[in-house]
């Protein structure tokens, strides 16, 4: 099933939307005889550029389709890449297609310079005018407007001057470069794959979000007019099942670009030759750029002709990465955990504990982060937090807020009590999974391992190595105490801790 099915339409005549410059598209477009030669000017040298005659798609289509004749045709400047593809791990599913290098590239080098004219972004769809009251109404995201903008031009087929650009999403079908879809497409037995994991939470509650924007999309069709008045179609939620928009969410989700320095109209764009075709890395640097009427995009390392050419994602932890884009990058130096911890509200002495942790910069309900590589210093970061909620006397409350280094000198059978506390925490975390560590480990070296499970295992190892490292650094701060006999502290209302 295409991610940007085409629903049932109304058979008006087609009326060319204003925006959408196609008039001229279908009679220009080659015949069979001419499409070898598109194919010719368009491919570099090596010959895994483009489409293989061995694809599902026919050769007719493969003319429609050519996303970078389409985009030579239109304007695109020369530049120095190439589309590659590789082989998808379901054989019902295309291969994966990818930006490389046409040449050598060095450092600071323009790889390609994709004008605006080929870029979809609100501005583009709505017009400056609409943008700010339609998003001010918080019923419909940029994600979602750009995805049902789509698809409406989807349903005008290869009359639509987005044709070859929408042709190349569905082929792509949401995935990442590791050929996996983000796991909001996932069944539900593919999702126990993340058991233990906070982002199973997240995943449910993002796929709500979606759900909620597909049921106002109907009251932003009529609030809209300027998005959808020239398609001669039904409602959205007529038009299109909500598993049809889910999916068409999920791709455009997969392959929009955050744009810098740009109006609000603009900063989210799809931009063809971006992502999903480029591979993201957290520790490149490229980014796609806007300058001067155009997005470009120039590299920050060197490349051989035909290495896939990265970009730089953001600052995201795996789980963003997972549900974003269908990957997780084991050297992401912005990996992350949080740790919420909260004042028992039970405590007869709650409101003088939450205004002195309101002295101290802290919330009675305070979100931690554990960042990979510092989960030493984000445990000294929760203690003195945790230690007010073991204290009973006023004056007490803002020593232990603001005490320095690892031991409190309050009291070594509470010190106790909030270490013990913080290690049963991280244990529980770990005996949440179903499988250890080394269990992972070893499912990971299995060369035949399904990818889906592949993604998850490599997500909830790397939680579960922010996690020990965090009991290692607990049990640490254990061993340091004066007397490692004294008993812990009883502590009736001791502060919570779940995972976010």
């Amino acid at each position: 099933m295409d991610i940007l099915k085409t629903a049932r339409c109304i058979s008006t005549p087609f009326r060319p939307p204003p925006l959408t410059p196609h008039s001229r598209l279908a009679n220009a477009l080659p015949q069979p005889r001419n499409i070898r030669r598109c194919r010719n000017m368009c491919a570099a040298s090596n010959s895994d550029t483009i489409l293989k005659s061995t694809d599902i798609t026919s050769k007719k289509e493969d003319g429609y389709g050519d996303l970078k004749c389409w985009m030579d045709k239109n304007g695109l400047p020369p530049c120095k890449v190439m589309l590659k593809e590789r082989p998808s791990h379901d054989s019902n599913y295309h291969s994966i297609h990818y930006v490389a290098a046409s040449e050598d590239l060095q450092e600071g080098d323009v790889a390609f310079c994709v004008p605006n004219s080929l870029v979809v972004t609100l501005e583009r769809v709505l017009g400056n005018e609409t943008v700010a009251e339609l998003l001010t109404t918080n019923k419909l995201s940029e994600l979602a407007c750009l995805a049902l903008y789509l698809m409406y031009e989807k349903k005008q087929g290869k009359k639509s001057f987005w044709y070859p650009y929408i042709k190349e999403l569905d082929r792509q079908r949401g995935r990442g470069q590791l050929a996996v879809e983000s796991p909001l497409l996932w069944s539900e037995a593919e999702l126990e794959y993340l058991m233990g994991s906070p982002t199973m939470a997240e995943i449910l509650g993002r796929a709500e979000g979606i759900k909620r924007e597909y049921n106002e999309l109907d009251t932003v069709w009529f609030m809209a007019g300027s998005l959808f008045q020239q398609y001669p179609f039904d409602i959205p939620t007529e038009a299109f099942p909500f598993e049809i928009f889910k999916q068409a969410f999920v791709a455009i989700q997969s392959c929009v670009v955050h744009l810098q320095r740009v109006s609000l109209a603009r900063r989210f764009a799809l931009v063809p030759l971006g992502p999903p075709l480029l591979s993201y890395k957290s520790n490149c640097k490229a980014m796609l750029t806007a300058v001067d009427g155009s997005v470009q995009l120039i590299v920050d390392r060197p490349y051989k002709s035909g290495e896939p050419i990265v970009v730089w994602c953001g600052p995201q932890p795996n789980s963003k990465l997972l549900i974003n884009y269908g990957f997780v990058d084991d050297d992401n130096t912005y990996d992350r955990l949080v740790v919420e911890a909260s004042l028992n509200t039970e405590d007869p002495q709650y409101q003088d504990k939450r205004l002195a942790a309101q002295r101290n910069g802290k919330l009675s309900v305070q979100s931690f982060q554990v960042s990979v590589g510092k989960e030493r210093e984000a445990v000294l970061d929760m203690l003195p937090y945790l230690r007010l909620g073991y204290v009973y006397d006023r004056s007490e409350m803002e020593s232990v807020l603001s005490s320095q280094g690892p031991i409190c000198p309050v009291s070594a059978c509470m010190e106790r009590a909030v270490l013990d506390q913080l290690a049963g925490y991280f244990i529980k975390r770990l005996d949440g999974y179903p499988t250890t560590l080394s269990e992972d480990e070893i499912l990971l070296a299995d060369s035949n391992l399904n990818p889906k499970r592949r993604v998850a295992t490599q997500l909830v190892r790397l939680e579960k190595k922010m996690l020990i490292a965090c009991l290692q650094a607990t049990v640490d701060l254990m061993e340091q105490l004066p007397d490692d006999s004294v008993s812990p502290c009883p502590a009736p209302y001791a502060p919570t801790l779940k995972w976010s």
